[in-house]
This record gives structure tokens, C-alpha cells and sequence, in this order.
């Protein structure tokens, strides 16, 4: 995978207010209960470290060599012992029923094979173990027309994201059932991602 030094570069500078006034907060609330073993998928630049306070070990999965720079620098935030891996998503080098959850924050929009992602995650899942998602997913109507339309410049200069998969409908595709789930909108109207989708799912 190339890396993205630019997006890698602006990145947590460009997010900063999105992780103080919204995400930092869902972050915290989704991941305070989440125990054993964890996979970070995407893990970026370590946004979900510092939130993962019940975890017995952390692997940090990061393909992207420029955010896993940063993630590098960043491990003294973690409350558990961190391994960092280059792993993708569609293709995990862990053996099956490793994990007791398998942590996507702002990732399967950029993955290339969401579907693939989410069987890889369900294949190293322990039995009882779960998926926690917080995602900017598809809106409807006129947006979801916009994020449509505007895809193609949008994911080349977001380092791959796509603005309008329906991850709600690929997940429960994937054979996941949702323990908890909500869709909320967060942003303000101008916000082209705004709808998020969270909760957690078993498969």
C-alpha cells in the first residue's frame, strides 16, 4: 500500500475539531467496555489508544506507512501493551479466534473490499467476541445524490474514503447481527459525512 504523507500529514490537524466536539466523546463511550484481546483495524494515528482502557493487549493494525509513523509515536497514550502490524484489512496474518473484538473507526470507508474486511474479521473473532463500528455512512435523499456524485474527488484527496457506502447493510451482509446500533447526525447540514453509524455487532 502506498502511503498517503500529505493526508498522513494534515491529518490529526484536520480532524482535531471533529474529535473535540463529536468523535472523542463516541470513541470514550463505545470502546470503555471492550476487554482482551483487541484488533484495531485502520488504526491511523492511535485515535482509539487512549480509549481502550480495558483491553488486555492492543494490535494496531495500520497498512499505511505514513500514519503508522505517527501511530508509532503515539503508544505511550495506550492503556494496555500495543503491537503495531501492517496487516490490511481484507487479508489479517492472525489465526482464526484470536481476538476477543475487532475494533473499525472510520475505516471501512476506505477500505477497497469492505465485504472481505469484515469476513476477515469475523474469522479471528473468538467465539462470543464482537465487532465495534463508528463509521460516517450514506445518507439519503438529495446528500446521498452529492455523495454520489462527488466520490471519485472526494476519495482522492481522503487517502481512499468513499463518502456514501451503506456500511450498515454490508455489515449485517457479512453476517453480523447488531447488539446495539444508532445512526445519528452530528455534523452540521453542510457536512457531506455526517450520518454515523455505531454500535456493536456478534456474528
Amino acid at each position: 500500500m502506498r502511503a498517503h504523507r500529505v493526508f498522513a500529514a494534515v491529518y490529526d490537524r484536520m480532524s482535531e475539531p471533529m474529535e473535540r466536539e463529536v468523535l472523542g466523546e463516541r470513541r470514550r463511550r463505545l470502546l470503555a467496555d471492550v476487554t482482551g484481546q483487541v484488533l484495531d483495524i485502520g488504526a491511523g494515528t492511535g485515535a482509539n489508544l487512549p480509549h481502550l482502557r480495558s483491553a488486555e493487549r492492543i494490535v494496531a493494525a495500520e497498512p499505511d506507512a505514513a500514519m503508522r509513523t505517527r501511530l508509532n509515536s503515539r503508544l505511550d497514550r495506550a492503556h494496555a501493551p500495543v503491537e503495531v502490524s501492517t496487516a490490511g484489512a481484507e487479508d489479517l496474518p492472525f489465526q482464526d479466534m484470536t481476538f476477543d473484538a475487532v475494533v473499525f473507526t472510520l475505516v471501512l470507508c476506505t477500505v477497497a473490499d469492505p465485504a472481505k474486511a469484515l469476513a476477515e474479521a469475523r474469522r479471528v473473532l473468538r467465539p462470543g467476541g464482537r465487532i465495534v463500528v463508528l463509521e460516517h455512512v450514506r445518507g439519503s435523499g438529495n446528500r446521498a445524490r452529492w455523495q454520489d456524485r462527488l466520490a471519485p474527488v472526494w476519495s482522492y484527496f481522503a487517502a481512499g474514503c468513499m463518502p456514501n457506502r451503506d456500511t450498515r447493510a454490508t455489515i449485517e451482509g457479512a453476517g453480523f447481527t447488531f447488539d446495539d446500533v444508532s445512526e445519528s447526525e452530528p455534523f452540521p447540514r453542510w457536512v457531506l459525512t455526517r450520518t454515523m453509524l455505531e454500535g456493536t455487532a456478534r456474528p
